[in-house]
């Protein structure tokens, strides 16, 4: 059943938040129990991405983020991916009709951290922080 998959893929999400970054976490714990979920399936899919560019030194980080846009564009088509992660980001794509381009503005900001360009922290979080209101409204 999807609903299992969906309600695993959820709790990936979950952990992932739990895991890094507590504060954030626990603040949004806080938020309305009807949107909470949706946070934490947001916040599971830019931490990978970002895990991918800043964190995976040792691997194709190029390639990696390709993978990751390629089977992220699938699932949101399919309704579905083997990947928790994505799959939990999916389903809040898809329940708020989440605008393609406000995601590729997030993506376009993880592929110029790959390129080297100069490009800030602060900028990250400014692109990230525009977008997440953008993407539940």
């Amino acid at each position: 059943m999807k609903s299992i998959f969906d309600k695993v893929s959820d709790d990936c999400s979950k952990l992932v938040i739990k895991s890094y970054s507590t504060s954030f976490y626990f603040s949004s714990s806080l938020l309305s129990k009807s949107i909470r979920r949706d946070i934490f399936n947001i916040y599971g899919f830019v931490r990978l991405a970002d895990e991918i560019v800043d964190t995976f030194h040792e691997f194709p980080k190029k390639e990696l983020l390709e993978d990751f846009e390629k089977e992220l564009w699938k699932s949101i088509e399919n309704k579905i991916s083997l990947n928790p992660i994505l799959n939990s980001f999916q389903n809040t794509v898809n329940k708020y009709s989440i605008p393609r381009d406000l995601i590729n503005s997030f993506l376009d900001s993880m592929k110029m951290d790959l390129e080297k360009k100069d490009i800030t922290l602060l900028k990250n979080i400014k692109s990230i922080s525009m977008v997440l209101p953008m993407w539940l409204d």
